[in-house]
């Protein structure tokens, strides 16, 4: 559509009533400037731009349209040179046509209006390129300027509760450990607050807020160019006053109508100041002296504006006020000729304001959509870092809260060193020392959370942790493991954040007291199994995200993750993964089609 709509905006533009044929500097200017302005050329533009702009410079002196040269420059010219360049034009164009007031004002505000029109055609097509094809990158650099934010606000929240449990840990305080340790986990059940911050566009661009000023300049040509060119005709006073007061009213609900709005909203009363524009843009066409029809083509763009939205009733209800161009002139005796020539000037100029307001349309649509997706990449980002934060901080406080559960309990050391009691003080020390190592482990998860919450971590060395939590609690540890399991390192490490899960869940809903580790391999199947007695007998707890937020980790890299009571009332938590990401934990795959 951009395309089409630009091509027959520039053809509108060389057609004129008073010259049949276009002039052949005039028609080498129309191909220049079609190199310059559609999309499939801008290459052409970037790599050459510069020897076509040089090539239209030295058309406008032998008739070529200054309006084309003005866009030219725009597009093509240094950032710095480029308005004092186009004020040149617009000045050398009035210089080109000093037979009266009317031919030089005339010429001037051709090349400025038709300049910057063409100019914000050829931009808003370009804009909406850039949008669609960098949205991608606006993503990219939300999600890291979000991963930073969460990645401060943790640091500073559970970093702090962390340092300082080791350092109540170091001084043998067990109990301010626990405290403190069950206020950083009620932080980590939190999720990360939300921050609505659509990302700014980069700088440059030919936002629809900042078409407006063009829209606006491009709609004060006309009526200053229209009361010049009735001034000089000298009609009576009355119908003077009559014309210069249609033309207003005609141009100020244009530009009512091509104000930049958001898709899908029409223009503030458009019920009745589209049919009153459209009455006043055709009643010059019965003029006594002769019909004036270049009004019509405003009221024409008005229709495919303000009904963008409904194609059905647009371009029929375009189509037909169009038409009454040639069928008045040819009804007050004009020629065929005249009649083709100044309907097709209508359309054109009608095409040129509806293409302006269309492409605005549409980068807003690419604006928004672009940032849309920024903001759902970072809310995605966001439950991910969350669900990070639950499935390994969660878990490696509430080891620290189970050690330093233990060091409370443990009777202290007495003092002398032979007597046998000597032993509960070594269990204190034992358990504190536990709280020094899980804690400076939980320090080094919670920093590569905002990166890979998976790097670095191994089933072999949850494996360890988890048998020497359980043990410590108590709880006798059965591990059936094979010796040469070997996975890929997405998979490990998912496989060791679902062994810390179940062995965080375990001690936290049952008085299990005994554990079976599981893992087994089946061709590209891998199967991990964690099991537990003591079932419905457990400490309570707050339901927790943990199973939900694993399944949807497993679902991730093609595997399956099931939680459920067995008849011997035991309990299991299985996954099933392929041993190679991507894979097919069901062994089924996709019918092509379905």
């Amino acid at each position: 559509m951009p395309t089409v709509v630009i091509a027959v905006v520039l053809a509108g533009l060389v057609v004129a009533p008073d010259a049949p044929a276009p002039a052949p500097a005039t028609a080498a200017m129309l191909a220049l400037q079609l190199l310059h302005s559609l999309p499939s050329a801008r290459r052409f533009r970037d790599r050459y731009g510069h020897w076509t702009l040089a090539a239209q410079a030295v058309l406008l002196p032998l008739g070529g349209p200054a309006g084309f040269l003005g866009a030219s420059v725009l597009l093509i010219a240094p950032r710095r040179a480029r308005w004092p360049l186009f004020a040149g034009v617009v000045a050398a164009s009035g210089a080109l046509h000093t037979a009266d007031l009317y031919a030089c004002l005339n010429a001037m505000g051709n090349a400025l209006c038709q300049g910057l029109l063409v100019f914000a055609l050829t931009r808003l097509s370009d804009l909406r390129d850039e949008l669609a094809a960098t949205r991608g990158e606006l993503a990219a650099r939300s999600v890291a300027v979000e991963r930073a934010r969460v990645s401060d606000a943790l640091e500073n929240a559970l970093g702090t509760a962390l340092s300082e449990i080791i350092r109540l840990a170091s001084e043998r305080r067990p109990d301010a450990v626990l405290e403190r340790a069950a206020a950083a986990r009620a932080e980590v059940r939190r999720a990360p607050e939300p921050v609505a911050a659509p990302p700014v566009p980069p700088p440059g661009d030919l936002t629809p807020r900042n078409a407006l000023p063009i829209v606006v300049i491009g709609h004060l040509w006309y009526p200053v160019i229209a009361v010049v060119y009735l001034v000089s005709v000298g009609p009576p006073p009355a119908l003077l006053a009559l014309y210069i007061a249609d033309v207003v009213a005609v141009v100020a609900m244009q530009a009512h109508h091509v104000r930049p709005r958001p898709p899908g909203v029409a223009p503030r009363r458009a019920a009745w100041t589209l049919p009153v524009q459209a009455v006043l843009a055709a009643a010059p066409l019965l003029s006594p002296e002769r019909p004036y029809p270049q009004l019509m083509w405003l009221a024409a763009g008005g229709i495919l504006i303000v009904l963008a939205d409904r194609p059905r009733w647009a371009w029929p209800l375009f189509t037909a006020y169009v038409a009454l161009v040639p069928v008045t002139l040819l009804a007050r005796g004009g020629s065929v000729l005249d009649a083709l020539l100044w309907t097709a000037e209508t359309a054109g100029g009608a095409m040129m304001f509806f293409g302006l307001a269309l492409l605005t349309h549409l980068v807003y649509q690419v604006r928004e959509a672009r940032m849309s997706l920024a903001l759902l990449a970072v809310a995605r980002e966001r439950r991910r870092m969350a669900r990070d934060v639950h499935d390994l901080l969660g878990s490696g406080l509430w080891t620290i809260m189970i050690k330093a559960d233990l060091a409370t309990r443990a009777p202290t050391a007495p003092d002398d060193p032979g007597d046998p009691a000597a032993a509960g003080g070594g269990a204190v020390d034992d358990a504190l020392d536990g709280v020094v190592a899980a804690a400076r482990r939980a320090l080094g998860d919670l920093r590569a959370i905002p990166d890979d919450a998976g790097a670095g971590l191994s089933t072999a060395g949850e494996l360890e942790s988890a048998r020497d939590l359980l043990t410590a609690a108590g709880v006798e540890v059965s591990v059936v493991w094979p010796a040469d399991l070997a996975v890929p390192e997405p998979v490990d490490a998912l496989l060791a954040i679902v062994l810390r899960e179940a062995v965080t869940n375990v001690m936290r809903h049952s008085a299990a007291r005994h554990v079976l580790i599981e893992a087994s391999r089946d061709g590209d199947l891998v199967r991990l199994r964690v099991r537990n007695d003591g079932t419905g007998t457990g400490p309570p707890g707050e339901p927790g995200q943990g199973v939900a937020n694993l399944t949807a980790r497993a679902g991730a890299l093609g595997g399956t993750l099931t939680a459920r009571p067995l008849t011997d009332g035991r309990f299991e938590l299985s996954a099933l993964q392929p041993a190679r990401v991507g894979g097919d934990p069901d062994r089924v795959q996709a019918v092509a089609g379905s």
